[in-house]
This record gives C-alpha cells, structure tokens and sequence, in this order.
C-alpha cells in the first residue's frame, strides 16, 4: 500500500514482480472494473530481468482512496493519482502501459509529466468520438454497471456465474480467478462484495470530458497502440502522427485476456528483451 500525499485519505495499491533491487522498468494500468492482479498472467512472465508495478486504481481491487461517485467530470482524478505515486516512488523514464480505461490514463499522466514515460504501450484506449456525449440521453454501459449485482455468497459463485459471458466470453480461467480474487472484498456474514462498487464504475463511464486527443498531440514518447477488430473503445484516426498502430485481428476490447500471449510480446519488446 502506497499512501499519496495531497490526494486524500486511503492508499494506492501496487503490485510488484521482479527483483525489488532494481529499478522500475514498467507500470501497468489496468481496465475500468478490473484490477492489478488481472493481468498477472501477462506481467508475470516479464519479471525475471525486469521490474513491473501493476498499480490498483482509486476504487479498484485494494486500493482504499476515497471512491465517491458524486458528479465526476473526468479521469484527471485517476490521472492525479498516478502523478502522485510517480512522484512518492521517484518514477521516472519507465514505460507505461494500460488497457481501456488504463490507456487512456497512461496517455493523460504522460502528457502532464513527460518526464514519466519514456514509451507508451496501450490496449485498445478509450478515446470515444469527438462527437459522443455520455451525459446526453441513455448511455448503456454507465446504466448496466450501476445495475451490476454487487454482493455474491461465495468467489466460487461469482466465477460460477461470470464465467463465458458477458465481457468475459474468451477469458482463460486463470485470468478470471485473478479478477475474481482481487476484484472481490469479504464481508463479515462470509459473503463477497464488489471492490468497484457499481456506482464508482458507472460515474467513472460517464466522466469523458478530459480531453484525450489534446494530450496525445503534447506527447513526445514513442507510443504502440494495439486496437481491437471487434468493439473497439478507440475511435482515433489510424493515420494520427507519431503512433506505431496494430490492429489485432479476431480480438476483441478485452484483447489482453483474449490474447495473452501478444499483450506479454509487445510489452517485452518496449523493455528492450523478450518473454522468458
């Protein structure tokens, strides 16, 4: 647990894999919803010669910052925090990387500090279309997680019933046991609660007023972006200067749990070294 001065009560929750001797090579950011230890199977591997944080965001897995939903704007506040664990662990010239809500926040903390990063590796980042207003009318995604059931009997349960549906259809169990062990709090009574409460999660859909595009045109970093074929969250031209592009054909936004094996690849390969 990592406290964060000047960003009130709680900590962030970090990760380590790799010798703690050595300096930070990588931080990984993760989905809205999701949490750290998600991607474990994918930033496992890559710990032998190098150093990974894979950092639970406010509202996410154990981080205990304060999540009140209240009429959030944006995600400067996700990205207020990564700025203050940046500067609490003297990060700096690392590679950043995150999936979906993660991306995004990556590309948001770089752009106020460049100094943090000196690459970029995003999964399908959510950049939604200039013209996209989730404030106006119906917005499908905020409202289904603010229904999201909250409270299960057991983590046997939960896998029981997430499993092949929904958002994780292609999922390897692994993955999925990692989300569910995480991404669930006991209770007293020996039931488990959701880490992200499904008000948090619908506030965090809602709140696209940052301006993603305005901070991309300020990064000077060599950035990858892996876009999904199918249901993808990012709708930025393709021929946007300065991005090494690779649309990941058969995949889907949730790309990393679908394809494992080409999230490690490519964050090996910002390293500087290979998949052990």
């Amino acid at each position: 647990m990592v406290p964060l001065p000047g960003r009130g009560p709680g900590a962030a929750c970090v990760l380590e894999f790799g010798p703690a001797d050595r300096a930070v090579d990588l931080v990984f950011l993760h989905a809205t919803g999701f949490n750290a230890l998600t991607y474990r199977h994918i930033l496992a591997p890559l710990a032998r010669d190098c150093r990974i944080l894979a950092v639970d965001q406010r509202g996410h897995g154990g981080a205990t910052l304060t999540a009140d939903p209240g009429d959030r704007p944006d995600w400067n506040d996700y990205r207020d925090d990564v700025l203050a664990l940046r500067e609490v662990l003297n990060l700096e010239g690392v590679v950043v990387a995150g999936h979906s809500m993660g991306a995004t926040v990556s590309i948001l903390a770089t752009a106020s500090e460049p100094k943090f990063a000196k690459r970029l590796v995003l999964f399908d980042p959510v950049i939604l279309p200039l013209e996209f207003d989730p404030h106006a009318g119906h917005f499908d995604l905020s409202s289904g997680a603010a229904r999201r059931r909250a409270v299960y009997g057991n983590r046997a349960q939960v896998r029981a019933s997430y499993r092949g549906r929904g958002a994780f259809v292609g999922w390897p169990d692994d993955m999925l046991n990692d989300y569910v062990t995480a991404g669930f709090h006991d209770l007293p009574s020996g039931e488990v609660k959701l880490a992200c409460a499904p008000l948090w999660e619908a506030a965090t859909y809602r709140a696209q007023r940052h301006d993603t595009r305005a901070a991309l045109a300020n990064l000077a970093c060599p950035i990858d972006l892996y876009q999904a074929e199918f249901n993808s969250a990012c709708r930025l031209d393709p021929a946007t200067p300065g991005i090494n592009w690779q649309i990941v054909a058969g995949a889907g936004h949730f790309l990393p749990m679908e394809r494992p094996d080409l999230a490690c690849a490519a964050l090996a390969a910002a390293m500087g070294g290979t998949v052990a």
